[in-house]
């Protein structure tokens, strides 16, 4: 088969680029003349699976034939146990084969769901992914989506005339909101290539997770991160920085959910998860939508062996009748369900306070954590001292004269950091391993984490898929 070579990167062209130069070999068993491809090829070295709707044919519709290219391609790469790439640009359904169009949709789904969990699947679109053909990148563990590419489950035309509403594929199922709104993308590219260099990226950090090399972490003074009131919001991407291998992260769903940070990076040259609260927006605080984001990556991080590192500053969940009405309750359970069933291993940081059921959500010692270390002066508590005295106290500081106010509730708030029994009752009764100075903490995650692996240098992993129930 002669590859394609024109400047709108056509299937045969896309596999080419996401390939290691020369690497790329077709499956010899795929039908010529249909409007998919698949191949094998090496990517950093390393064998990859990846099939490629093919727009120039019937723009890239899925029929019997397209659809057996794709399940065949997963049969090959759960032989392999290797990652396997899906490159979208389709319209949906072939109409012309009527309800035979609808059949392979459903084989793919069974395919990518059974192999979840067991080999790293990433999705690129590069154009409309339409229909069933949307459905088809949600099931995998990491989407990314091109300038071009447009995720919807019902086109422009149909919306219009059922609901009414005048829009087009961009506003429908572009970067906006699927970038920031829905979730369904974790990396939005602003070109092509890009893209495609993203594709090969989280590929190789996802398939060629490395081994954890103590000798490559040297510390640094994350503590000058921090402001210098307590009080203060910051960013918290400094922090996420600093614990990973230099220039390695990859932040997925940077817009959707920003008050927590979920990050792949490499540590010692190791593959690893970072989850850190992001003060600075919401205050750090956990809500319905961080918790949902953060649960579907710990489970991906889980099922795919990728020991995690959790960074707390968190004040607690987002209060509001908007809050419950948005199902935290429920949604908020799927973080606590996802750090519960872990087996990978995860280190937890304290780096200023960690408060009240968002403690828990955030890999507390009782779900599980292999270590929990804190920074010295973090707090972790059910509230902030501040809070706990307004309640304790309340009727005497009802009688307080105004003017007096604050300073006696500054008074109380300390002697409640003190009958509190702040960090050393916290390592007395279990919740605390470790107190950690800032410059010493990632030599300390290190060794938390070496402490953790197999004897192989391995870590264990979940025997689940990726999407939470």
């Amino acid at each position: 088969m002669t590859a394609v070579v024109d400047k709108k990167l056509m299937a045969n062209a896309r596999l080419t680029a996401l390939f290691d130069e020369g690497s790329l070999q077709y499956v010899a068993s795929q039908v010529e003349g249909i409007g998919a491809v698949s191949a094998t090829g090496k990517i950093n070295g390393r064998t990859v699976v990846a099939f490629a709707n093919d727009p120039s044919f019937q723009g890239g519709a899925l029929g019997a034939a397209e659809g057996a290219v794709i399940v065949d391609a997963y049969a090959i790469a759960m032989k392999e146990q290797c990652p396997i790439v899906g490159i979208w640009h389709s319209g949906g359904a072939r109409l012309q084969e009527g309800i035979g169009a609808l059949k392979p949709f459903g084989d793919i789904f069974r395919v990518m769901t059974q192999a979840s969990g067991k080999i790293p699947q990433v999705s690129v679109v590069l154009g409309p992914a339409a229909g069933g053909g949307a459905y088809g990148p949600a099931l995998t563990d990491i989407v990314i989506l091109g300038p071009e590419g447009r995720i919807f489950v019902t086109g422009p035309d149909v919306v219009r005339s059922v609901t009414g509403e005048d829009v087009d594929m961009l506003r429908l199922g572009g970067p906006e909101p699927h970038g920031r709104r829905s979730g369904v993308v974790h990396v939005v590219s602003d070109t092509e290539e890009r893209a495609i260099a993203d594709t090969r990226n989280i590929t190789d950090l996802l398939g060629n997770q490395g081994l954890l090399d103590t000798s490559m972490i040297t510390d640094v003074d994350m503590g000058a991160l921090l402001p210098e009131q307590n009080n203060r919001a910051y960013d918290a991407h400094p922090i996420v920085d600093s614990v990973i291998d230099a220039g390695t992260g990859v932040e997925l769903h940077p817009r959707w959910a920003p008050n927590i940070i979920t990050t792949l990076g490499r540590f010692g040259g190791r593959t690893v998860g970072i989850v850190a609260n992001n003060p600075l927006r919401l205050g750090g605080c956990l809500d319905a939508t961080s918790a949902e984001k953060s649960a579907r990556f710990v489970r991906m991080c889980d099922a795919l062996g990728i020991p995690m590192i959790v960074m707390v500053d968190v004040p607690g969940y987002l209060p509001g009748v908007g809050q419950e009405w948005d199902g935290v309750v429920r949604r908020g359970a799927k973080l606590l369900h996802a750090f519960a069933e872990c087996v990978v291993p995860r280190i937890t940081c304290v780096t200023r306070k960690s408060y009240g059921g968002a403690y828990i959500a955030m890999n507390s010692k009782a779900l599980g954590a292999t270590r929990v270390m804190a920074w010295e002066g973090a707090e972790v508590a059910v509230m902030g001292p501040l809070a706990a005295i307004r309640i304790l106290h309340r009727r005497r500081l009802a009688e307080v004269p105004p003017d007096q106010k604050d300073a006696v509730e500054a008074e109380l708030a300390e002697e409640h950091k003190i009958t509190a029994g702040g960090l050393p009752k916290c390592i007395e009764l279990g919740a605390v391993d470790e107190i950690v100075d800032p410059t010493k903490t990632r030599t300390a995650i290190a060794a938390a984490l070496k402490a953790a692996a197999n004897p192989d240098g391995s870590f264990p992993r979940g025997n689940h898929g990726n999407i939470p129930l």
